[in-house]
């Protein structure tokens, strides 16, 4: 293993928005077996701390990789497209539209039923967002466009979150 290696070489995987996350987590596993610190006792303190490192990396690696929004930030990186959404909120018109639309279903909402509707189309826009994502990463082998893609899905999940937050409020205890 090498620290300087980026996620997909650490894990062995190809370099790819499209993963099996049965795979990720096998290789996690297989990967944490190898480096962990107790198989290291004899060889003291040294190669347990190096072991330690090893974890840690393994485990970062492993947060990005399993979850489909880091995995498409980090590969848009690698490929010299980072996100910067802090300064980069740049959206499509139409996109911004349906934003506005779905705030004022929000703010409307008074039901359950409304806001699991809304639930609903923000779980569909997030899959169309992510098959936008993989086509623009695997095919066009395009990350700036997936760049932009990966900010629109940064809203769109933050939007899902909040209407999941209402719903909770609604739900009895």
């Amino acid at each position: 293993m090498n620290l300087q290696s980026n996620d997909f070489e650490l894990f062995e995987l190809p370099m790819q928005f499209e993963q099996s996350r049965e795979l990720i987590d096998a290789r996690w596993k297989e990967l944490l077996r190898q480096a962990h610190p107790d198989k290291f006792a004899a060889q003291g303190a040294v190669a347990q701390r190096l072991a330690m490192q090893w974890s840690v990396r393994i485990n970062e690696a492993y947060q990005r990789l399993k979850d489909p929004l880091a995995r498409a930030s980090y590969l848009c990186e690698l490929y010299g497209a980072p996100i910067q959404a802090e300064n980069n909120t740049a959206m499509p018109s139409t996109f911004l539209m349906q934003q506005m639309t779905w705030r004022e279903s929000l703010e409307d909402a008074n039901s359950l039923r409304e806001l699991e509707q809304l639930a609903n189309e923000t779980q569909a826009a997030q899959k169309t967002q992510l098959t936008l994502i993989a086509r623009s990463l695997d095919h066009d082998k395009d990350p700036i466009k997936a760049a932009g893609e990966v900010r629109s899905l940064m809203f769109i999940q933050r939007f899902a979150s909040e209407v999941e937050t209402r719903i909770d409020l609604l739900l009895p205890s």
